[in-house]
């Protein structure tokens, strides 16, 4: 990739504005990559929204995968649990850095109310698609049954079963029909 194409970017942690989005127990903090790389990358802070405190049952996402060809998250604060097609559930820690292989198969299973995450990946807008389970093959699904599916945040008017990134930062995704 040329530099060419990028432009310098500074997010200030004092000008920092969580915005919820395709989870609404969760919510982001751009950090003004997309832009400044012309669409190639997207990066952002996760964390629990303050309310979704101590619901660990509504801290899951469903089986689902994303279309796009890189994807990475390096753990801030707090833990996070996952279960991955052919690899099974992994908790991760403070520290703990992450590569999601393209398409890969995976569940948010549990967190605590301070996971704080950030996740880089590219391209900027790509689908993710919800699965309905895991594929043939894939390691066991530990404790798979204490992890319930969230609803989505229908305030922000998604619907369906298929994600798509759209690239509007004060809804990080939408939701259309498959």
């Amino acid at each position: 990739m040329s530099g060419a194409n990028q432009r310098f970017s500074v997010s200030r942690a004092e000008d920092a504005v969580y915005k919820t989005g395709l989870r609404s127990f969760m919510e982001f903090r751009d950090l003004g990559i997309e832009p400044a790389s012309q669409g190639r990358f997207r990066a952002h802070v996760i964390r629990i929204t303050k309310d979704s405190h101590g619901a660990h049952d509504l801290h899951t996402t469903g089986l689902h995968q994303h279309q796009c060809d890189f994807q990475m998250f390096y753990v801030l604060k707090g833990w996070i649990r996952f279960v991955y097609e052919g690899q099974g559930e992994h908790t991760f820690r403070a520290s703990d850095c992450v590569l999601q292989p393209p398409g890969i198969v995976h569940d948010e299973l549990e967190c605590s109310d301070d996971i704080e995450l950030l996740e880089i990946y590219s391209p900027a807008v790509h689908e993710t698609v919800v699965v309905d389970r895991m594929p043939e093959g894939a390691a066991a699904q530990k404790n798979r049954t204490q992890a319930r599916r969230v609803p989505y945040n229908r305030a922000a008017g998604m619907r369906g079963t298929r994600c798509e990134l759209t690239g509007d930062l004060s809804v990080p995704c939408s939701l259309t029909e498959s």
